[in-house]
């Protein structure tokens, strides 16, 4: 059923379909027990479909600044700093980048759902750099498609403890970690399938410093992944660097490439890292590179 109406109904997501089935707004013009997303659907049965207005989110809107990189009625890209959460939750129930964004721009609050309107991906507190909001149900459909087809591409720079060489990637599942809630892990079994790409920029004796590309978009992926193959992020104390070398996590997400979902018109957006970044690298004997200069090498 889910599957059928997201065919027929274009302008509406699955996601919203399977929501208005089981809040009863989808009724069949026939005799049936009960309608379910995965109800069976056969040539000739025909439904009524009821739309009911948006609901708008109750987050308080909070004049928090934002550096915007790109904006227009549809989207806004934002360079979010160190420190900022991304949207409320246990510890954080405001000030954080969602309270910014509903009072910048307060039609986003009935985009993508009240409890995280607009948001189309997330970057961890501690991670600084590009992110893409959608001001619309249009951009936000087709920001999601994209994020889902894999063609919204997402590129990081990460210092790492360790000398990598040569261009690589970890295949690796990723799940909820077995006695940590806060923390992410490797399951070969039971984990969602994750793949993370990396080149290295610049090394010096005991570090280097890498541009990452994510093939998916797991929670932490990064992250996990660095710690994974031995060569965790400088400052990340969640997920096993404790050399002190760093005060923070030094991941940053630097380059966002995708398609306008308006025009079709591809856009591509580059942060260079703050400050703290580039004093890391001088600190371990790195130059910072030509940020501009740097592209991913097929």
């Amino acid at each position: 059923m889910d599957l059928f109406l997201s065919m027929v109904l274009l302008d509406i997501s699955r996601t919203r379909i399977r929501e208005l089935i089981e809040k009863g707004w989808v009724v069949p013009e026939f005799q049936t027990r009960v309608l379910k997303p995965s109800f069976l659907v056969k040539e000739g049965q025909r439904f009524k479909v009821t739309v009911p207005p948006v609901q708008k989110t109750d987050i308080e809107a909070q004049a928090i600044e934002l550096d915007v990189i790109y904006e227009d009625k549809d989207l806004l890209v934002i360079n979010k700093p160190m420190g900022l959460v991304v949207h409320p939750g246990a510890g954080n129930p405001d000030k954080t980048l969602i309270n910014a964004l509903v009072a910048h721009c307060p039609d986003i609050s009935g985009v993508g759902g009240v409890q995280r309107p607009g948001l189309v991906h997330r970057l961890d507190k501690n991670t600084t750099g590009l992110l893409v909001a959608a001001k619309s149900d249009i951009a936000y459909r087709g920001l999601v498609k994209q994020l889902k087809d894999r063609s919204l591409s997402r590129e990081y720079l990460g210092i790492v403890k360790g000398r990598l060489d040569e261009n690589g990637l970890v295949d690796a599942a990723i799940g909820r970690h077995v006695h940590s809630r806060k923390k992410m892990s490797v399951q070969a079994e039971s984990g969602r399938n994750a793949v993370t790409h990396f080149r290295p920029l610049k090394v010096s004796s005991g570090t280097s410093l890498l541009l990452l590309k994510l093939e998916t978009g797991r929670t932490h992926q990064i992250r996990v992944h660095m710690n994974f193959i031995k060569h965790p992020i400088l400052g990340d104390k969640l997920y096993g660097d404790d050399s002190g070398l760093a005060d923070r996590q030094m991941l940053h997400a630097f380059r966002l490439t995708f398609k306008h979902p308006k025009t079709g018109i591809k856009k591509s957006f580059i942060a260079p890292p703050p400050k703290d970044f580039t004093e890391c690298l001088l600190k371990l004997g790195m130059k910072a590179p030509d940020w501009k200069e740097i592209a991913w090498e097929k």
